[in-house]
């Protein structure tokens, strides 16, 4: 029996927060909502849209998707809600670079090491290049597609050498490209 987990449980809140990425981020056009430039939506054009292709959202499951995400990836704003980074479709977050500290961290998984000592870190389908400040994040990043694998960045050369950053509202360090020479790779693999 396919029962519809309660508005208060775990479950819940985790299809919630996983279909208000994929529509914040990548597909708002699969349920008829426009994002501005900026990537902002209204709170109530989007939960209309939501209820319209049946899977209705109360206000009270937003905020406590929002609230409670350990990552932080939504932002609510005058009645307005984006995704803090992510995106697929075309937005500007309009972000102001920002110094980075020395060193930033990427998690990936050992069957990418060979592309990216060949090319660096490119943002494939994403606007931008995700680093995380701490080894922790990182390895909790590369941890979902397997084995971690956790590369440092010498993100302080890249900005003396006029590469931009950005930080998002959730703490995700935001870059066009790492060069490959500007990482440091663990071990053999």
């Amino acid at each position: 029996m396919n029962e519809r987990p309660t508005a208060g449980s775990e479950q819940r809140t985790v299809k919630v927060a996983k279909y208000l990425s994929r529509h914040l981020r990548h597909r708002p056009d699969r349920i008829g909502v426009d994002l501005d430039a900026n990537g902002w939506v209204e709170i109530d054009v989007l939960l209309a849209a939501a209820a319209a292709h049946r899977f209705p959202i109360t206000r009270a499951e937003l905020d406590h998707v929002v609230a409670v995400n350990d990552k932080r990836r939504f932002a609510v704003e005058n009645g307005r809600i984006r995704a803090s980074q992510g995106h697929s479709v075309d937005v500007d977050l309009a972000l102001p670079p920002a110094t980075p500290p020395a060193y930033l961290y990427h998690g990936t998984v050992a069957a990418h090491l060979a592309a990216i000592r060949a090319e660096g870190l490119r943002p494939m389908n994403r606007h931008a290049v995700h680093l995380s400040a701490d080894r922790e994040t990182a390895t909790r990043v590369g941890a979902r597609r397997g084995r971690p694998v956790v590369l440092s960045v010498d993100a302080g050369r890249m900005h003396r050498d006029g590469h931009v950053f950005q930080v998002s509202a959730n703490g995700v360090w935001l870059t066009a490209a790492v060069p490959s020479d500007c990482l440091r790779f663990p071990g053999p693999h």
